[in-house]
């Protein structure tokens, strides 16, 4: 581990998490639209599925760096696609003045989960730590283990981040054009991240 070039890995780290993307985006939205506890089990199931991609990440790189290059095009379609749906459930959220106990949430743990398997970005961040800066760990699973539950755990902070943004938002959401605003403004970011990964646009 001492080896870890931690001056380079941790900015990488920081920005890739921290920044606007499906995840984080997404979790905003819900948030809006039906509060952090209609909301937690999506939050849990993008947690997991994002410790399982940085295991299987860690415990098999040269496999998935030999592999991942000859789908990543297909997958970059097929999780757009994924995104886009995200995009459209988040567009046409009921804009009733119901509370958000009252509605109910189309998002659960499984699109949570399913949605790391269909990103690429967040596949190609894992395999880039892996390779470029944590490759010094690679055939220690307890190295392994313990950077997945860290760099999950930090990912899980993020969409805490921008749940509370999220929250915050919704306490000047009384009107109804207001949200429809919002949605529509969060379902475009949605929108312009699936284009983004086709590689239609950079």
């Amino acid at each position: 581990m001492e080896n870890i070039d931690l001056v380079s890995l941790i900015p990488y780290v920081i920005i890739t998490t921290f920044s606007p993307g499906p995840n984080n985006i997404s979790c905003a939205s819900l948030v809006v639209n039906f509060g952090i506890k209609k909301s937690i089990n999506y939050f849990y199931g993008i947690y997991f599925g994002f410790i399982t991609i940085l295991l299987l990440a860690g415990f098999f790189s040269t496999v998935l760096n030999n592999f991942i290059p000859s789908f990543e095009p297909i997958m970059r379609w097929v999780g757009a696609a994924y995104i886009l749906y995200l995009a459209y459930n988040i567009l046409k959220a009921d804009y009733s003045f119901q509370t958000s106990e009252q509605r109910s949430n189309p998002f659960n743990f499984a699109h949570g989960f399913i949605l790391q398997f269909l990103n690429p970005k967040g596949i190609i961040y894992a395999l880039t730590l892996y390779s470029a800066f944590l490759n010094t760990i690679i055939g220690i699973p307890e190295y392994i283990i313990l950077f997945a539950f860290i760099l999950a755990s930090l990912g899980f902070s993020s969409l805490l981040i921008w749940a509370f943004f999220g929250k915050i938002i919704s306490k000047y959401l009384h009107q109804k054009n207001t949200k429809r605003f919002v949605n529509t403004l969060l379902a475009l970011l949605l929108f312009y991240t699936a284009v983004k990964l086709t590689g239609l646009v950079f």
